[in-house]
């Protein structure tokens, strides 16, 4: 597979009260063409942050994040479209992200128009990129607000494709979708990177979505990576106790099995994050050192990535058990 984008120690600071907040604290991940990783997590826990922050909408106080060969850098309107029009981002509001006072067809073809194309056959290619996501043709004379929300959605992801990307940020592109909205969306987004051959980053809390179309997945709690690793890794054997507690709280389709893991007080505030391993102050298993050591991430035999100091470098997954 070919590595289209590279995160490595990205951090993000948010100025608050005069303190400086790491929403993102030093997340190294990769992305392959043809592959989705998904980003899980509860929520404030810097997923949508990072997601802004690979595309350039966000600037990175330390780090780097390195597309198709590319530092991307946080740039002005005028400079992102030249700059980095192969990596996208679709919103978790599609209404909030299109003009309600433009037409789709002009919208969509404002991404063509940057890639060359006359404005006269830009928009006869949105028409066709509209019925490659599912809407007719003649859609492209309507206004937003014309749509459900799930059509709306997948006038995003056609605006998207406008840009000819190579990889794509969909920061929680269903939440705000009706259940069957949502699967068709998902399914989707799904076949368009087996058709497309691109790379995406889909960042969701939605733990059953995730499983069901990601490749890897990638585990984060409070501005950092815990865990990393491929679906059926993450969701048969997993190595670190917070991806744990996330498993068990997925209800089971037959009802069976299904005990979800309390854990114990709430996510620490991000302004003073736990010395040591973050998770340890709600951590079960918990050990002395974790409150004060920082666990670095490990590659485990079967090839995952962990950051937990129950796991060694290069041996077996040691399983998890915090019920």
């Amino acid at each position: 597979m070919k590595e289209i984008l590279n995160v490595s120690n990205a951090v993000v600071e948010y100025d608050r009260q005069g303190l400086k907040v790491r929403a993102v604290a030093g997340v190294d991940l990769t992305l392959n063409a043809g592959e989705i990783l998904g980003l899980v997590g509860e929520s404030g826990c810097g997923k949508s942050t990072l997601g802004k922050a690979i595309v350039g909408i966000l600037k990175t106080a330390h780090g780097e994040i390195v597309f198709d060969g590319s530092q991307v850098k946080k740039l002005t309107r005028g400079q992102r479209p030249k700059h980095f029009r192969n990596l996208q981002m679709v919103f978790q509001d599609p209404y909030g992200s299109l003009n309600p006072r433009r037409k789709i067809g002009a919208q969509i073809a404002d991404g063509l128009v940057v890639g060359g194309s006359s404005r006269k056959d830009a928009l006869h290619e949105a028409q066709d990129l509209l019925e490659k996501v599912g809407l007719p043709r003649n859609a492209i004379d309507r206004f937003p607000h014309e749509f459900s929300g799930g059509q709306r959605q997948r006038i995003s992801i056609a605006r998207a494709l406008a840009a000819a990307p190579t990889a794509i940020v969909a920061d929680e592109p269903i939440s705000a979708l009706d259940t069957s909205s949502q699967a068709q969306v998902a399914n989707l987004l799904v076949n368009l990177v087996e058709e497309y051959d691109m790379g995406m980053v889909f960042i969701s809390h939605d733990l059953s979505i995730v499983r069901r179309i990601s490749d890897r997945v990638a585990v984060m709690y409070l501005g950092k990576i815990v865990e990393i690793g491929t679906v059926d890794q993450i969701w048969n054997n997993p190595s670190h106790p917070y991806t744990r507690a996330l498993i068990s709280a997925i209800p089971h389709a037959d009802g069976t099995g299904f005990m979800p893991q309390d854990l114990p007080g709430d996510v620490p505030n991000p302004m003073s994050p736990p010395s040591g391993c973050r998770f340890h102050p709600r951590c079960p298993l918990a050990m002395p050192e974790c409150a004060e050591i920082e666990p670095a991430f490990r590659t485990l035999s079967d090839g995952r990535s962990v950051a937990c100091h129950l796991q060694t470098e290069g041996s077996e997954p040691v399983s998890i058990s915090i019920g």
